[in-house]
């Protein structure tokens, strides 16, 4: 399959904030962009059990609120939030460490709606290493599955197992990379480190310790 790298990349607006979280320095990764579809159709493929696994992972538990879920070999938690069909928030618990996800959708313009995600998560020593993108891409990959699922729903998706060592997979996440480097200089990071952290994330994802911006 092949993917308009350029234009994938320019659709996503990504910011990084500082705050604190229950006490704690944490910083927020915010990710959005725009789909041809009404705002109860992206709601839906947010929230539905059976269209999630169709554009990220499959999953399961109780998707209501106070609910639990589990993503399958990823993160599980509780949803917090849930006001159809404007704003999903839940707990994102990953081995030791808990941080919060929250998506917020919108019309978009005639035809189109924009779905926002939000990962807020304490400083730590792998925020220090890999910096924003440490979610981000990953991310951005679920919103690229999105796109795919919405506009060619009758199409398997990706093979997550195996883009990164596609042509596209790989020129996809290293721009990524290098556009949350971006993303976190603007947000006062130094250039430096974030340039770093941004080419440490790359090789992370790509298995190749020499990708750079």
């Amino acid at each position: 399959m092949d993917l308009d790298v350029e234009r994938l990349l320019s659709a996503v607006e990504r910011t990084v904030a500082s705050l604190e979280r229950d006490g704690q320095a944490a910083r927020a990764v915010t990710l959005a962009r725009s789909y041809a579809t009404t705002v109860e159709d992206l709601w839906d493929a947010v929230t539905s059990a059976e269209r999630i696994p169709r554009w990220f992972l499959p999953v399961s538990g109780r998707l209501e609120l106070g609910g639990r879920y589990q993503l399958e070999g990823n993160a599980g938690g509780t949803i917090k939030h849930c006001e159809r069909p404007s704003h999903l928030g839940l707990t994102w618990e990953f081995g030791d460490d808990l941080s919060w996800v929250e998506a917020r959708l919108r019309s978009d313009g005639i035809g189109h709606s924009r779905l926002a995600i939000t990962h807020t998560a304490l400083v730590s020593d792998h925020w220090h290493e890999f910096g924003p993108g440490a979610v981000g891409v990953g991310w951005e990959m679920g919103l690229l599955g999105m796109e795919l699922h919405l506009a060619r729903p009758n199409e398997p998706k990706l093979d997550a197992a195996t883009f990164h060592t596609t042509r596209d997979g790989k020129a996809l996440i290293v721009g990524s990379c290098a556009a949350w480097g971006r993303a976190a200089e603007a947000a006062g990071t130094d250039p430096d480190v974030a340039r770093a952290a941004a080419q440490r994330t790359a090789a992370f994802y790509t298995g190749e310790t020499t990708a750079t911006d």
